[in-house]
């Protein structure tokens, strides 16, 4: 039997080099886990915080989720056939008329011919606008829905709907009384003087029924850029104080 000759490979070749590694090229190899635990120990320690914090947080939740459900069918099952029905067709009818209400008060708000705010609650935004053309578009923050004060005073507070006149423009040498309940939900004493100067930032609009749309304040309880008054409306001071001068006692402001 004849053997061939192997065929010469092509860095064997003649005139060839076979490439070697650049000695200042980067390592490109990813670092062991335990290189990597040891150098950034900060890092891991803080993301294992978070998920720990995520995860019970998340497992709170579904606590009181099946809670309220075991609680809903506790209801359900005392209750005869015909009280469930009942109870399902005025719990369909609360909600159909109240996903109409809002309806219509957002095409009246498009469909006013004078000037007006808008304020779409779910979303955050607010508008001032005529005739359905937007002229401004501003953040707003909505105040949650809670519960405030103590003892036989307590008020129960919700974002507002529907629609509200103007009653006053504030500026920044307006005072504002601001209410005991809202030292009580900051966990803050009540003092004997709780009218301030700008107490609801530079700019701020009262609205009937006691609904305010206010700016960031300097001082006061509000002064917490992480705290947005319970049934008020927070905007930034630059956007307010632009449309400040268009707004005037009796124009209306909607929401929905």
């Amino acid at each position: 039997m004849r053997l061939e000759p192997p065929e010469p490979r092509l860095e064997d070749e003649p005139g060839t080099r076979r490439a070697e590694p650049r000695p200042d090229a980067p390592d490109r190899r990813r670092p062991p886990w335990r290189e990597f635990r040891h150098a950034y120990p900060g890092i891991l320690a803080t993301i294992f915080v978070a998920l720990a914090i995520m995860v019970a947080a998340d497992a709170w939740l579904v606590a009181k989720r099946l809670r309220y459900e075991g609680e809903i069918e506790r209801l359900r099952a005392s209750m005869s056939d015909v009280e469930r029905q009942r109870t399902d067709m005025i719990l369909a009818t609360d909600e159909n008329r109240f996903r109409t209400m809002i309806e219509l008060i957002r095409r009246q708000a498009r469909g006013d011919q004078d000037l007006n705010l808008a304020v779409s609650v779910d979303s955050g935004v607010m508008y001032l606008q005529r005739e359905g053309a937007v002229l401004r578009e501003m953040h707003a923050l909505i105040g949650p829905e809670k519960t405030v004060g103590e003892g036989p005073d307590t008020v129960r507070l919700a974002p507002p709907r529907g629609a509200r006149t103007v009653e006053r423009v504030l500026g920044p040498s307006d005072a504002w009384e601001v209410p005991r309940w809202v030292y009580l939900d900051r966990g803050l004493d009540v003092p004997a003087e709780r009218s301030h100067r700008a107490a609801l930032g530079p700019r701020a609009i009262m609205l009937s029924g006691g609904t305010v749309i206010y700016s960031m304040p300097s001082v006061g309880p509000l002064n917490d850029s992480t705290y947005v008054m319970p049934g008020g409306v927070r905007v930034a001071e630059e956007d307010l104080s632009a449309i400040a001068p268009n707004l005037q006692p009796g124009q209306t402001v909607y929401f929905y």
